[in-house]
């Protein structure tokens, strides 16, 4: 910061009232009345408003006393604001200065009324401050609410809330689904949890539209991230599959496979979003019974027990993809999926609430509730849209299980005993009506 001159500065101080040749006096609606007595080549060297206020061509220049006092009216909440700015006319501000702002309320308020009285210097200073520092979230709507009024002037300070290019974001997103779907170092887990959350947010529409509408590039782009992905979870597999019986209890393996899963349990989110399962579905289906078979490996430790969680969660994604016609499997394929997994959620549930509710870990184990009902919502739904006899099947093992409390298939045992008792007289309205159509 220069200042005005050595002469200048000792001489023109503001408050100083035995060189003050002028009184501004702020007043507000609610009756106050404040006197400052300042220096008319400041006032009208940095502030239109007071160049135009102590002109010669001013209308009432001419009038005693109007030129020595110079009335600035305000509100009450912005009168702090008026005294910092008067006082700021007293520096030359060239932006070398960067504590003088107190704050983004601060500044904004200063630059509010630098705007109103035409004060170019500090208009730029607050303006840079503002650009360049961080705000809270509060501070963001106040300035969007304040800034927009302001003009071209003002414009700097909105660039980082403008619209990105979908140049831009397609790179952004591309770049974050490669780290993502990646297998970082363990040190980096917390970054790849954040870059995945980020990713579905991307492309959640709430309040506002999703920030990525994706087209066929990015879908294949999505599809190319996530079969790499499944490729190393299918070379894990297999190692463990082919393995000794404990391969699954060794921290090593028990890590690597649970970070496969949890990230599987991502990318079926984002594959839904997408309505991409398919590839994703038919995968799962055909490693259904090599990865029930290394779940089984592991003993019942609380590690193993998680990873058996996890893979729970991938599946009920699957399911509800199957189970709501997202992705159509043939008949075979829907019975199949019950068979492998309808057992071991059977039996893997009462496990995961026992250790929730003995283990100091249990936090570790908690699926949402919300979770679980879905499943077995989706379990119903599935068994209901096969046929007949294999409906029949699957409630008969069901009703024999010990494991019967879940999932409860009530409700499909109920539509299948419905279906199954009116089924002849359905059948026969239906050949009557056929021979009826007929005999015209």
């Amino acid at each position: 910061m220069e200042s005005i001159g050595k002469e200048e500065k000792i001489a023109c101080v503001i408050g100083d009232r035995s060189t003050s040749d002028v009184v501004v006096r702020l007043r507000t609606q609610e009756g106050r009345d404040d006197w400052l007595y300042c220096h008319s080549e400041i006032l009208v060297k940095n502030c239109k408003y007071f160049a135009d206020r102590l002109s010669e061509n001013w209308p009432t220049c001419q009038i005693l006393d109007s030129r020595n006092c110079v009335d600035v009216y305000c509100q009450e909440l912005n009168f702090d604001y008026h005294v910092n700015l008067i006082r700021l006319l007293y520096i030359v501000i060239d932006g070398s200065v960067d504590d003088l702002w107190h704050g983004v309320r601060n500044a904004l308020g200063i630059l509010q009324v630098a705007v109103e009285l035409g004060c170019p210097q500090i208009i730029n200073a607050c303006v840079n401050y503002l650009e360049a520092v961080t705000w809270e979230e509060a501070e963001e709507d106040e300035i969007l609410k304040i800034v927009p009024r302001m003009g071209l002037q003002a414009e700097p300070i909105l660039a980082r809330l403008q619209p990105v290019n979908q140049s831009a974001i397609v790179n952004i997103f591309v770049s974050a689904l490669r780290f993502a779907t990646s297998s970082p170092p363990p040190q980096l887990n917390d970054l790849k949890s954040s870059a995945q959350e980020q990713l579905e947010y991307m492309l959640t529409e709430d309040d506002d539209a999703p920030l990525l509408t994706a087209d066929d590039n990015i879908k294949l782009e999505v599809k190319e991230c996530v079969n790499r992905l499944l490729s190393r979870f299918n070379d894990s597999l297999t190692a463990l599959f082919c393995g000794s019986t404990e391969s699954l209890s060794e921290a090593g393996n028990i890590q690597l496979f649970k970070s496969y899963l949890t990230d599987l349990s991502w990318a079926c989110q984002i594959l839904s979003k997408l309505e991409i399962m398919r590839e994703f579905v038919e995968y799962w289906f055909d490693a259904s019974d090599k990865i029930v078979k290394v779940l089984e490996q592991g003993s019942s430790t609380t590690e193993v027990i998680e990873i058996k969680l996890r893979a729970i969660e991938v599946t009920s994604k699957v399911l509800e993809a199957i189970g709501y016609g997202t992705v159509i499997l043939p008949t075979a394929k829907r019975l199949q999926v019950l068979k492998v997994w309808l057992p071991f959620v059977r039996v893997t549930k009462p496990l995961i609430d026992s250790v929730t509710m003995n283990c100091e870990n249990a936090m570790l184990l908690k699926l949402d509730g919300e979770m679980w009902q879905s499943l077995e919502s989706t379990f119903v739904s599935i068994i209901l849209a096969l046929p007949s006899g294999d409906q029949a099947e699957v409630l008969t093992e069901w009703l024999d299980n010990e494991y019967m409390q879940y999932p409860d298939l009530t409700e499909a045992f109920e539509v299948w005993c419905y279906r199954s008792k009116v089924s002849k007289r359905r059948l026969s309205l239906l050949e009557d009506e056929h021979a009826m159509t007929n005999s015209f």
